[in-house]
C-alpha cells in the first residue's frame, strides 16, 4: 500500500520472520499519527513506537492504525510519554473531516498469527481538561499466539489542579482466539448531569478518590504462563483486612480461559506507582523481550 493510499491518522504494520530475523514487509503512517521502530541488537523482538505529532492528539483527530504480526515474530508497541489528549476546541483542521468540537478517537486492530507474540505496552493517555477520547483496542489472536495488554489512564495534568476534569474518556479492549470472545473489557469515565436536588450524587473526581491512575492488563498465551503463575500466586497470597485509610496502590486478579490468560486491574494514588508495580509484576517479559525492550517499556 503506497502512502497515497493511506487515509490521513491512518497507518499500518505488517511484521513477519524470515526464519532468522524479524523483518517489516510495511509500516506507513500519514499525519496525525506517526510510527518508529529502532533497530535493536537482538532481532527477536521489534518495536514500533505509536506517537502523534506536536506532542498529542487534539480534539476531532482520528487514528485508525492495523497490525499484523506473522508466524514467528514478536512485536511491541511501545509510545514515548504519555498519549495526551488536549482539550477540544472550534474551528475545522485540515486533515479532520469533522469539526474539532468532535470526539478524538483511536482504533487499534491487530491480528496475530500462529507463534506470534504482541506487546502492546504504551505509557498512560492523559485527558486534559474538557477533552473527549474514544479508544477501541481488538485484537484477534490465533492459536499458539501470545499477547499482553496494557491499557491506563491518569487523572489529568496534576501540577497544574486538573483531576479528573476532562469531558469523556472511552476505552474498550476486546481479545478473540480463533473467532470466540474470551475478553471484553470497557471503562467510561464522564461527569454524570448535576442534579441539584440529589444530595448524594458525587463528582466523577469524588468516585475515583484517592486514586489518580488506573491500569488494565490483559495476559494471555503460552508464551507468558510464567507471569500468570506468578501473578496469579501473588494474589492467592493476598490477606484481606479492613484499613483505616486506603492504600496507595490495590490490584486484582480475574483467570480467563481456563486459567490460560488473565486479567489484572490497578489502582494507585500516583502513575509512577502502578509503573513501578507493573514493572516488577511483569518482570518475566524481560527473559522473552530482552532487556533492551523491557527498559524502555517500564523506565
Amino acid at each position: 500500500m503506497g502512502l497515497d493510499a493511506i487515509e490521513p491518522g491512518h497507518g499500518r504494520i505488517v511484521l513477519h520472520n524470515d526464519g532468522v530475523s524479524n523483518v517489516f514487509s510495511e509500516l506507513s503512517a500519514m499525519y496525525p499519527l506517526k510510527l518508529l521502530s529502532p533497530q535493536l541488537p537482538s532481532g527477536n523482538v521489534s518495536i514500533v513506537y505509536m506517537l502523534s505529532y506536536g506532542g498529542g492528539l487534539v480534539g476531532g483527530d482520528r487514528v485508525l492504525l492495523h497490525a499484523e504480526v506473522r508466524a514467528g515474530a514478536r512485536l511491541a508497541i511501545l509510545s514515548q510519554g504519555s498519549t495526551k489528549v488536549f482539550k477540544t476546541r472550534p474551528g475545522q483542521r485540515l486533515f479532520a473531516r469533522t469539526p474539532s468540537h468532535a470526539i478524538t478517537s483511536q482504533r487499534l486492530e491487530v491480528h496475530t498469527s500462529s507463534n506470534s507474540a504482541l506487546f502492546l505496552l504504551p505509557d498512560a493517555v492523559t485527558c486534559f481538561r474538557d477533552a473527549k477520547y474514544h479508544q477501541t483496542q481488538i485484537f484477534h489472536i490465533a492459536e499458539g499466539a501470545s499477547a499482553v495488554v496494557l491499557d491506563w489512564v491518569t487523572s489529568g495534568r496534576k501540577s497544574l489542579g486538573e483531576e479528573w476534569v476532562f469531558s469523556r474518556y472511552y476505552s474498550l479492549n476486546e481479545v478473540w482466539v480463533e473467532g470466540r470472545r474470551i475478553a471484553r473489557d470497557a471503562t467510561l469515565l464522564e461527569e454524570s448531569d448535576s442534579d441539584p436536588s440529589d444530595l448524594a450524587q458525587r463528582s466523577l473526581a469524588e468516585s475515583l478518590a484517592p486514586y489518580s491512575c488506573y491500569a488494565t492488563v490483559i495476559i494471555y498465551g503460552d508464551l507468558v504462563q510464567d507471569t500468570i503463575r506468578h501473578l496469579s500466586a501473588a494474589y492467592s497470597s493476598i490477606t484481606v483486612f479492613k484499613q483505616s485509610v486506603p492504600p496507595t496502590l490495590l490490584w486484582s486478579l480475574s483467570p480467563i480461559c481456563d486459567g490460560r490468560g488473565c486479567i489484572v486491574r490497578v489502582a494507585a494514588k500516583e502513575t509512577e506507582d502502578v509503573k513501578i508495580w507493573l514493572g516488577k509484576a511483569l518482570a518475566d517479559l524481560e527473559g522473552i523481550l530482552g532487556l533492551d525492550v523491557y527498559r524502555r517499556a517500564f523506565s
